[in-house]
């Protein structure tokens, strides 16, 4: 069976990012003009794939996932767009990974050298020992962690993360560029009546959702813009 059809009728293909939204996401990412971005969350890559084809040939994208067999669904459509080059995927709890993107690394500015030479150190002058010291560095330098330098970070992944999620990407994104959280409508349940009868799958994240939603309109970092698309989609570009 070809790789689409494959994804296609995966069992799970009902979370993949529906067409619209990629058409959206790809329109946005090209009117930004952005060059890196990160997903976190990927599946089969459907958003991946539309993203990568809209950023520029030497654009980056970082993919994190905790299942590659899932990514490697897609993989065989991505490689045939001639886009895999851009993409550094990453298999993992997101979270770990993430703040690892945003360390600070103290590192020498050159390596150390040794010095060789020989000095007199026993009272009798005609013995001499080589001594072997070992140089100082010029200077430390800092390598910054990749905070501030995405123009734009996709996030469709576990709800109860969202929050810490959000903490760390609206730190690693440029002022200016955009986080874009999806299913912030959770197949509507954030505006259902307490009555409604919903299914358990909805129900053991809604209150997840709803918790981030305000979480975001109190956030003063960034202005957001919520989306009726699709499942719900959340931008929100960091002001500072």
């Amino acid at each position: 069976m070809v790789p689409h059809r494959r994804c296609r009728h995966h069992t799970r293909n009902g979370i993949a990012t529906a067409a619209d939204e990629a058409q959206f996401l790809s329109m946005l990412l090209k009117v930004m003009n952005a060059k890196k971005t990160m997903e976190i969350g990927v599946f089969t890559g459907y958003s991946l794939l539309a993203t990568a084809l809209a950023l520029p040939d030497d654009g980056k994208i970082i993919a994190i996932d905790v299942n590659r067999e899932f990514y490697e669904l897609g993989v065989p459509v991505i490689q045939n767009a001639g886009v895999s080059h851009k993409i550094d995927f990453r298999e993992g709890e997101a979270l770990p990974i993430l703040d690892e993107l945003m360390k600070e690394v103290w590192h020498l500015s050159e390596p150390l050298g040794w010095i060789h030479f020989f000095a007199s150190l026993n009272t009798h002058a005609r013995i001499m020992d080589m001594c072997t010291y070992k140089t100082a560095p010029k200077f430390w330098a800092l390598q910054e962690g990749k905070k501030g330098s995405f123009d734009f970070i996709f996030v469709d992944a576990d709800k109860k993360n969202y929050i810490n999620y959000h903490s760390r990407a609206v730190e690693l994104v440029r002022v200016g560029g955009i986080v874009a959280y999806d299913n912030t409508l959770w197949y509507g349940s954030v505006v259902a009546l307490p009555e409604e009868t919903l299914p358990s799958y909805v129900m053991g994240f809604r209150d997840d959702v709803i918790k981030f939603n305000k979480y975001l309109a109190a956030d003063h970092r960034v202005e957001i813009c919520h989306l009726s698309i699709s499942d719900g989609l959340t931008l929100c570009r960091r002001l500072s």
